[in-house]
């Protein structure tokens, strides 16, 4: 007979969860680690400045949510855009090329990475930081090696947007 994990009960104040700067631009808090939710998800926030884009890409073997709780983007679906504000959601399911970018002075969101299952390409493409400030410099590159090293995520393109 194997044991399992038993589910356990997360609670986070608004600013607890560790800060991490994101190769691809912005400042990850860590909400719920992929190993606290069993592997079913992870979960962090991501403060972002105007013009953070990321370059067009999939997530071959999970679904990523993202609710803006503040700011704008405009989301760029499989060739379609739009523009999502505070309290809007984005839905980029497993394969689905996809990319965004910041459109307004700074932007907030919630992303949800379902299954847990790409926490090892995250960690690997960010550094810890002792505060949310935005010090660290956008590598695409390391981006592209993280994935090819622990998988997650695919680079299909240049960030898709007309500046």
């Amino acid at each position: 007979m194997s044991a399992t994990a038993a589910p356990t009960s997360i609670v986070k104040a608004a600013s607890e969860g560790e800060r991490r700067w994101f190769a691809g631009g912005g400042v990850h808090t860590w909400k719920v680690r992929a190993e606290e939710s069993n592997g079913a998800f992870l979960m962090f926030e991501d403060r972002m400045v105007q013009g953070k884009v990321t370059p067009l890409h999939i997530h071959p073997e999970t679904d990523e949510t993202l609710v803006v709780l503040e700011g704008e983007i405009l989301a760029h679906l499989d060739g379609t855009e739009q523009r999502v504000s505070a309290g809007g959601l984005v839905l980029a399911t497993r394969g689905l090329p996809h990319a965004f970018m910041v459109t307004s002075p700074f932007a907030r969101l919630l992303c949800v990475q379902t299954p847990g299952n790409i926490e090892s390409f995250y960690w690997d493409a960010s550094d810890p930081i002792a505060d949310d400030v935005d010090t660290g410099e956008v590598d695409f590159d390391r981006i592209a090696a993280s994935g090819q090293r622990n998988g997650g995520i695919v680079l299909v393109g240049p960030p898709p947007f007309a500046h």
